[in-house]
């Protein structure tokens, strides 16, 4: 009660909030990106390539700026570990959107799948929700419960990515394609579900922070 009174009477470096929520509005714009993606015919993916890699950029220059901030910072929100967290495991989500994109390319996959599509979806789902939840940060008391909510959604997504990787790669190995094309669907596979990881890690962090602030 009295680390509360304490914080609430002073002063706050707000930016951090507004960098949090560019970023995340950057992870809801690469898997929207990644879904158009998959979606586009190949005479058309080079752009959508270049569409995801300009995002990319976008968030990086944000996590920059947040690191800045970090060290001009004499007064910040919430530790400044779990910011630092916050901020790389954002950065490392759109990373990874990105990276699905240059390895269907470097693998010269000619069609994503149904599983690529369907993990691709999930990752829009955790997107919304991290979009959703980092504006809720601004007032942690007053919204604890719908942090909580939307963190244990993430989690349950993240789960469900689980499952859908393990299936991916069992349709995969009894389907015996040849060393490359192996490889390629393999490691697109596992990247993608590692989006939803980080996602999962956005949550931590903000359960972590949630429970050192109410």
């Amino acid at each position: 009660m009295l680390m509360r009174l304490i914080r609430a009477l002073m002063p706050k470096e707000e930016r951090f909030l507004a960098y949090f929520v560019d970023h995340s509005g950057k992870i809801v714009a690469a898997a929207e990106a990644l879904s158009t993606l998959m979606a586009a015919p190949p005479e058309q993916r080079p752009q959508r390539v270049k569409d995801l890699k300009r995002i990319e950029n976008e968030a990086d220059a944000i996590g920059r700026q947040t690191i800045i901030g970090l060290h001009r910072a004499f007064i910040t929100p919430f530790d400044r570990s779990d910011i630092l967290a916050l901020s790389n495991a954002l950065d490392d989500a759109v990373d990874l959107i990105e990276e699905v994109a240059v390895h269907a390319e470097l693998y010269r996959l000619e069609a994503f799948d149904d599983h690529m599509v369907a993990l691709a979806g999930m990752i829009g789902r955790c997107a919304a929700r991290v979009a959703e939840v980092i504006p809720l940060l601004e007032d942690i008391s007053r919204n604890a419960a719908r942090i909580n909510g939307l963190c244990e959604d993430i989690s349950g997504i993240e789960g469900e990515a689980d499952e859908a990787l393990r299936r991916a790669l069992h349709q995969l190995v009894g389907e015996r394609p040849e060393t490359i094309a192996f490889f390629g669907r393999k490691e697109v596979y596992e990247l993608l579900e590692a989006v939803t990881d980080r996602c999962d890690d956005v949550a931590d962090v903000i359960e972590g922070i949630l429970l050192d602030h109410v």
